[in-house]
């Protein structure tokens, strides 16, 4: 025994075991990943970077880092090696972009198959596949909605998950640009419908009025909504997330850095202004114009400071408590 414990700590140390070692690790226990974005803003901030865990919804096919390649061939069609527990409402989930496998999302889990989404400007409800019963047993009674002889929680998440926010920050409306998206003919994953008695603006598309917008999930899939939800790009453009394209659930902080610029900041990253932060800006620069000078300054010496407080929590607990930004 002794000598097998000396002949692995050997390869261990040799830089082949190094790396075999850590591509094992990286298969199948553990990733680390970076959050490029502010579409979990407030609970996860950009400049996060955190452990994953590969193993919370099964094993994932594995693929080489950086240029995320498969390995092996999906012989369950399922992308999993070893299928395991799926994504539950609530969680927060990493996994391959639909459109682009290569790409890895966060966001959080808001329904899954069977479950029913009715979205409207600031609103979100959900009727669960469990049916009216399951609802009135775990949802106050404030809460809950009836529409078309169906029971509906509204916001069902947010009293409990304090980062989840509706704060637009391009200075427009996101509800209205999923409904634009109609008006110039192209595809979101959701059907716009008209509810009497919704207290909601109606809009008019094809001369149709149109107040909500409704999505039927499918089986085995899973609907992924960023919980800073006026500044998401998620299953409301693009549809649910099949359970093949499930990577792991985030674990723990590792590090965390304030990263970005004073331009990025104030404008965002393109023309719409997505990554625009001026809620950031006013955070530091106070009574002092955003677009000013003063304001540039005070920003360039928050630049790069790092998050201690964030630093070693895990997100199941991070995420429950009161943002910090």
């Amino acid at each position: 025994m002794k000598k097998f414990l000396n002949k692995l700590y050997d390869f261990s140390s040799s830089w082949t075991g190094t790396i075999i070692i850590v591509l094992f690790l990286i298969f199948f226990v553990a990733q680390s990943f970076v959050i490029p974005s502010g579409s979990m803003k407030r609970s996860l901030l950009i400049g996060d970077f955190l452990f994953a865990k590969k193993y919370s919804y099964g094993i994932p096919i594995p693929h080489l880092p950086w240029v995320e390649v498969p390995i092996m061939p999906d012989i369950f069609d399922n992308g999993h090696l070893i299928e395991g527990n799926k994504p539950k409402r609530e969680d927060i989930v990493i996994f391959r972009y639909p459109k682009n496998n290569k790409i890895h999302y966060v966001k959080r889990c808001i329904a899954v198959g069977g479950d029913e989404v009715i979205y409207l400007d600031k609103k979100l409800l959900i009727h669960f596949y469990e049916g009216d019963d399951y609802i009135k047993a775990n949802y106050p009674k404030e809460k809950i909605k009836s529409i078309r002889d169906k029971l509906w929680v509204e916001n069902p998440y947010m009293s409990k998950y304090a980062g989840i926010q509706y704060v637009p920050e391009s200075g427009g409306n996101i509800f209205e640009a999923l409904l634009s998206y109609f008006s110039y003919d192209k595809n979101i994953d959701m059907s716009p419908i008209y509810i009497n008695g919704l207290e909601a603006p109606i809009y008019t598309i094809n001369s149709r009025p149109i107040n909500a917008l409704y999505k039927k999930i499918e089986d085995n899939h899973f609907y992924m909504v960023g919980d800073n939800r006026d500044n998401s790009n998620d299953s409301r453009f693009w549809g649910s997330v099949p359970y093949k394209l499930v990577v792991g659930k985030p674990w723990l902080i590792y590090f965390s850095i304030e990263h970005r610029s004073y331009e990025k900041m104030l404008k965002g990253d393109d023309e719409f202004g997505s990554g625009r932060d001026n809620a950031g800006l006013k955070r530091i620069c106070q009574d002092i114009k955003i677009d000013s000078k003063e304001c540039e300054a005070l920003w360039d010496k928050e630049r790069y400071s790092i998050r201690w407080g964030r630093m070693g929590r895990q997100i199941n607990s991070l995420e429950l408590e009161k943002p910090i930004q």
